[in-house]
């Protein structure tokens, strides 16, 4: 028997990722960070390509066997911390290159019922993305880097990623740019962060990328525009409110207005605390939006439109876009242009003006000709005729009377009179008793 074969550890690492057992799963995913980190330390280290792609299948395994939603999360969570694990931004992004590479690789064998979870695992490993360019500051180049990344994994039209991943992945772009830099962002650097989109948009030839771009991306934008607006408008008025209270705080350090507020020192210390529980309220009941540059965006997206190589579904699909942006440009929202009965049908489209009904006590208030016109305001045009109908005939105040006899429910029924041809031809044969006309006393 020959010597075993030491295999590499991230060949280890990867069948213990996909193990059976969690609690070899787990300790795997422990050794992993811990043999990144150490690796990534050296100069002379660091992963290749293929060892990345060993490892990420190990990974996706290890997702593929966690069961329970909040397990799942978890790991989720810490499988995309693993990226923070890597000393290089060159590292880094070779790290997400190989994540969406085997995420294009492995969709299509991913079963319904393990969906979400990896949903959930593209949203976090995106947000530790951004989370990663945040803690070096936005920096302008490696901005650059991480959305070239993106586009050549997912949104080129030569990529390998289906269309569920395409489609998530821009579902998702703006909602975890929002929640990790929309306080720190300027309206520069998110055009320069949407600048794929622009491009893809007015290039691909696919009509399900167009429509979840238009969608996601630039409709989202235009939603989302009286949102960042008002909060625009509410960092201006902390900000003068903070001028005023500095202003106010140098005028109580004067020696005159030292003596007044002493008396009401102990006034002012107890409000300041609720004060400042009620803004906090506030920011935890305003969720932070994007700012863009309305005029900005849209002459981006005409200069991408207007080329002589994009489709003309393409360019007619974006001047539609173009013609809102420039209109909020002007300070013009769209909802202006809508009606207001719009807003009243819960359905949507044109607005359905129901008649109000009589109830039984205002019924009972009106007698003879008014109480028929009243109801007869509720009936429909069929109805309405099938009366003016039976009132050609005589007086419509003077009820007729059955054959049968009196007592008769409802209105009188119009007899079916037989053709004459058949009456002769009948009149030799003896009728059923059921079927024997009767006829009334007084016309015997």
């Amino acid at each position: 028997m020959g010597p075993r074969v030491q295999l590499p550890p991230e060949i280890q690492l990867a069948q213990r990722l996909a193990g059976n057992e969690q609690v070899t799963r787990d300790r795997a995913v422990r050794k992993l960070r811990k043999y990144i980190v150490a690796r990534t330390q050296r100069a002379e280290g660091g992963f290749t390509h293929d060892e990345l792609l060993k490892v990420w299948k190990g990974l996706f395994y290890c997702m593929w066997m966690q069961d329970k939603p909040l397990l799942q999360e978890e790991l989720g969570r810490t499988i995309s911390q693993l990226v923070h694990a890597f000393q290089t931004t060159e590292a880094q992004h070779l790290f997400l290159q190989t994540f969406w590479q085997t995420m294009n690789r492995e969709w299509p064998g991913i079963d319904r019922l393990r969906l979400d979870k990896f949903y959930m695992l593209m949203r976090m490993v995106l947000r530790e993305a951004l989370t990663a360019l945040r803690m070096q500051g936005w920096d302008e180049r490696q901005t650059e880097q991480l959305l070239e990344l993106l586009t050549t994994e997912i949104l080129h039209p030569d990529s390998e990623a289906p269309n569920g991943v395409k489609s998530h992945f821009i579902e998702i772009f703006l909602e975890e740019l929002t929640k990790v830099g929309a306080h720190e962002l300027t309206a520069d650097q998110n055009l320069r962060l949407i600048g794929p989109f622009c491009m893809i948009a007015a290039q691909t030839q696919d009509s399900l990328v167009l429509h979840n771009i238009a969608q996601g991306i630039f409709e989202t934008i235009v939603e989302q525009a009286p949102l960042a607006i008002e909060e625009l408008m509410n960092e201006l008025e902390e900000e003068e409110l903070s001028e005023e209270e500095a202003l106010s705080e140098e005028e109580a350090q004067e020696p005159g207005m030292l003596s007044r507020e002493s008396h009401k020192g102990s006034v002012c210390r107890a409000q300041r605390p609720l004060d400042k529980q009620a803004e906090d309220d506030d920011e935890d009941s305003a969720s932070p939006v994007l700012q863009f540059d309305y005029k900005a965006v849209a002459d981006r997206l005409f200069e991408m439109a207007s080329r002589q190589d994009t489709p003309p579904q393409n360019r007619k699909r974006l001047y539609k876009v173009v013609r809102k942006l420039q209109a909020l440009a002007e300070g013009l929202f769209p909802e202006a242009d809508i009606p207001e009965e719009a807003y009243w049908n819960p359905r949507g489209g044109r607005r359905v003006r129901m008649k109000k009904r009589l109830s039984g006590s205002q019924l009972q208030g009106k007698t003879g000709r008014h109480a028929k016109e009243a109801l007869g305001s509720d009936l429909s045009p069929g109805s309405m005729r099938k009366r003016r109908r039976r009132r050609a005939g005589g007086d419509p105040a003077v009820p007729r009377e059955r054959p049968g006899g009196h007592g008769g429910r409802g209105a009188p029924r119009r007899q079916r009179r037989p053709r004459v041809g058949a009456k002769a031809k009948m009149a030799g044969c003896q009728e059923p008793k059921a079927k024997r006309k009767r006829t009334p006393e007084g016309q015997k």
